[in-house]
């Protein structure tokens, strides 16, 4: 009798025929091939379960069946390093970020030196060195002490500004870059402002400032603006060697206020001239903007309201804006200068006389633009003023009165008259210009939202 090895108990001699081997043979064989089928299965569902099978080779494997040989090599040793010469120099670069000193940004850069801190702080063509904005970029040439050698760095306008250490003093270097213009895209949506929104995108103050131009005269920021709002650009950003210095035209922009979607698409023209349409060629400039401020929140509407100085009810015949002294107050229209000056409660004065019997009134300004004078021609968007309280005033803000032959209307919703079209025999160079750029408006509408969210 043999013996199992499996459970140790005897094992029954083997009686099978020869017909029945190949049988069992074919069902193992299908036994087989379903397990075999189930393992594959198993393990192409793994990653779908969010698991990851690894396979691997366990450390203390013997391959007795590869065969090994000795190599023995002599290999040259690489030499010490020798220590760093005493008039080593580095380079190094930080950003300057916001709330920072020039003197946090020295001690960030490695700069040990009081006599250059103090240069840089005081020096004439320093200055701009302490106006730095957020987000630039700048670079420090120093000894292996901290001893400032150079320092340069690009403004907005794409100079290079810095100083070179020259026989123990420092020289001014100053240099215009060649910049790349590259097309940018960016779409974002309205949480708070404006301002923040364009933060959240990745946009400056610059872009978020031409897109509240060019929709001023279809939709008032001031109030107007909604959370959920959608906004999607197209603008120009410059680089220099890889690295992006400034931004530039907004050439193509869409705005979704309150659900309804306005869009905007610049073009210039073979004269040079251009301005922003929508892709069916109307112009967008409106006779007049909505509001003279360019970001400022309304604190007295068009209505009967209890003067707070008169402490009576009156008619108010305008909008007052609140907003900080000294901030521009610009022209809503093109016009003549009509008055200027002092005017009873009104402070000091602006009237602005347009065509088609139109005329517009600043009043409260602190002071007026420079060179302003009656009889001057003004343009839309020049600033004619600042905002003060002069007058009967209790605090800071803007008095602005809209007026059609003499009778006075609310400027909020008054029907403002928009500007000529792209002429006919332009309206080819004008699609072939507004088409592709609408295209990408649409593409991109919703493409960076989805990835913000």
């Amino acid at each position: 009798m043999r013996l199992c090895y499996t459970c140790g108990g005897p094992k029954k001699p083997n009686r099978m025929n020869n017909q029945e081997k190949p049988i069992l043979a074919q069902f193992s064989g299908r036994r087989e091939s379903k397990l075999r089928l189930r393992w594959i299965v198993t393990l192409c569902s793994l990653p779908f379960f969010g698991m990851v099978t690894a396979f691997g080779t366990a450390p203390d494997t013997a391959f007795s069946f590869v065969s090994t040989r000795a190599v023995v090599e002599s290999l040259n040793l690489a030499q010490h390093l020798q220590p760093a010469d005493a008039g080593e120099v580095f380079w190094r670069e930080e950003r300057f970020g916001r709330g920072d000193t020039v003197s946090d940004l020295l001690a960030r850069l490695g700069v040990n030196d009081e006599e250059a801190r103090a240069f840089l702080l005081r020096a004439k063509s320093g200055r701009s060195l302490q106006m730095l904005r957020p987000g630039s970029t700048v670079q420090a040439r120093t000894a292996d002490d901290g001893t400032l050698l150079a320092l340069r760095y690009i403004t907005d306008k794409g100079r290079l500004i810095g100083f070179d250490k020259q026989g123990g003093e420092f020289k001014a270097v100053e240099q215009q870059l060649s910049l790349l213009p590259q097309q940018q895209m960016k779409s974002g949506e309205i949480r708070s402002s404006l301002f923040a929104a364009t933060d959240a995108a990745g946009l400056s103050d610059n872009v978020a400032t031409q897109l509240a131009d060019i929709f001023a005269g279809d939709i008032d920021f001031h109030r107007d603006l909604r959370r959920g709002d959608k906004f999607t650009v197209i603008y120009e950003m410059s680089y220099h060697e890889g690295r992006a210095i400034k931004s530039g035209r907004l050439l193509a922009a869409e705005f979704v206020n309150q659900g309804k979607s306005y869009r905007a698409v610049w073009f210039q023209d073979a004269e040079g001239k251009g301005g922003y349409y929508t892709p069916d060629g109307k112009n967008l400039r409106k006779a007049f903007l909505r509001s003279p401020l360019e970001f400022s929140r309304i604190s007295s509407g068009f209505a009967m309201r209890f003067h707070p100085v008169l402490q009576q009810w009156r008619a108010h015949k305008g909008v007052d804006y609140a907003a900080p002294a000294g901030t521009n107050v610009r022209a809503t229209s093109d016009g003549v200068v009509e008055a200027i000056g002092r005017q009873g409660g009104y402070g000091n004065l602006v009237t602005i006389k347009h065509q088609g019997g139109f005329s517009t009134s600043y009043g409260h300004l602190r002071s007026f633009a420079r060179g302003l004078r009656k009889g001057a021609r003004v343009q839309q968007g020049e600033v004619v003023g600042h905002v003060g309280q002069t007058g009967l005033a209790t605090g800071p803000h803007l008095h602005y009165e809209f007026r059609v032959n003499d009778q006075v209307r609310n400027p909020l919703t008054v029907a403002l008259p928009a500007a000529l079209p792209v002429p006919a025999q332009q309206l080819a160079a004008f699609n072939s210009v507004s088409a592709p750029l609408a295209a990408g408006l649409s593409l991109l509408r919703n493409t960076n939202l989805a990835l913000l969210e």
